[in-house]
C-alpha cells in the first residue's frame, strides 16, 4: 500500500518548516513518501489503495470517512511507536490538554499522544471532559453561530481547562484556547521545542486565512 504525508492547509499556514522536517523525518524512519498537498476537502484522486499519514484531526475524518482508495492513521499513532525520532525531555512540566473533536472516537490517536507527552516527560492532568467526551473548542461552530457567540463558546470551553497550560493538536485549537484566556502548546511545537504562537486568531480572519489557502489548494 502507498502511504503519503498530508501535514494540512492550517500547519502549512502556521509553520510549514515543521511540516518539511516532519516529512523529513519519516522518509528516513518510514519509507520514501510524497507529501499531499491537496486539501482534505478536495478529491485526493489517489488511483491505488493509499494510507494517508495526517498531522490535522479534521483530515483524519475526511480522508477515513470521505473518498475510496483511502486509509487514515495520524502522525502521533506513527512517532509513538517510533525508537528513532528524537525527543525533548520537559522534566515533569505539567499540563492539560484539549482532545480535538474530529478524533473524539479515536481512542487510539488519544493513546498516542498521551504516550509522547510521557515520554516528554510532561505530567498531564486531564480535565473532565476529555479523550471521546471532549467537546469542540468552539472554532466547528464557526459559520453557524456570529462570531462573537464562537468567542464566547471558545471562552467557555477554556474555563474547563484545570491549568494554564494546554497542550492541542489542532491549530484552530491554538486560537481558541489563546482566545480564552489560557496558553496553548501545540504537539507539533513540543515535539520541535518551539514555542507555540496564536498568529492570526480573530475568527474572520483565520477563517478568511485558511478558505483562501483551501481554495489554492
Amino acid at each position: 500500500m502507498i502511504k503519503t504525508f498530508a501535514p494540512g492547509c492550517a500547519l502549512m499556514l502556521y509553520k510549514p518548516h515543521l511540516a518539511e522536517k516532519l516529512h523529513a523525518i519519516l522518509n528516513n524512519n518510514i519509507e520514501d513518501m510524497q507529501m499531499h498537498m491537496t486539501c482534505c476537502k478536495h478529491e485526493p484522486g489517489f488511483t491505488e489503495e493509499t494510507t494517508v499519514i495526517n498531522v490535522c484531526p479534521g483530515c483524519d475524518k475526511r480522508y477515513g470517512n470521505d473518498y475510496e482508495n483511502t486509509f487514515t492513521i495520524s502522525l502521533w499513532e506513527v512517532l509513538a511507536k517510533s525508537e528513532s525520532f528524537p525527543l525533548p525531555d520537559y522534566d515533569g512540566i505539567t499540563m492539560t490538554i484539549n482532545d480535538a473533536c474530529p478524533v473524539r472516537e479515536k481512542s487510539q490517536v488519544h493513546e498516542a499522544i498521551r504516550l509522547l507527552l510521557n515520554k516528554m516527560n510532561i505530567k498531564l492532568i486531564e480535565p473532565e471532559r476529555t479523550k471521546n467526551k471532549s467537546i469542540c473548542c468552539g472554532d466547528s461552530f464557526y459559520g453557524l453561530i456570529p462570531a462573537e457567540e464562537v468567542k464566547t463558546m471558545m471562552k467557555k470551553r477554556a474555563d474547563d481547562m484545570p491549568l494554564e497550560d494546554v497542550v492541542v493538536y489542532c491549530v484552530s485549537c491554538i486560537k481558541s484556547v489563546h482566545i480564552g484566556g489560557k496558553k496553548p502548546h501545540h504537539l507539533i511545537d513540543l515535539l520541535f521545542n518551539e514555542e507555540t504562537v496564536p498568529q492570526t486568531y480573530d475568527p474572520d480572519m483565520w477563517h478568511k486565512q485558511i478558505d483562501d489557502y483551501i481554495n489554492q489548494h
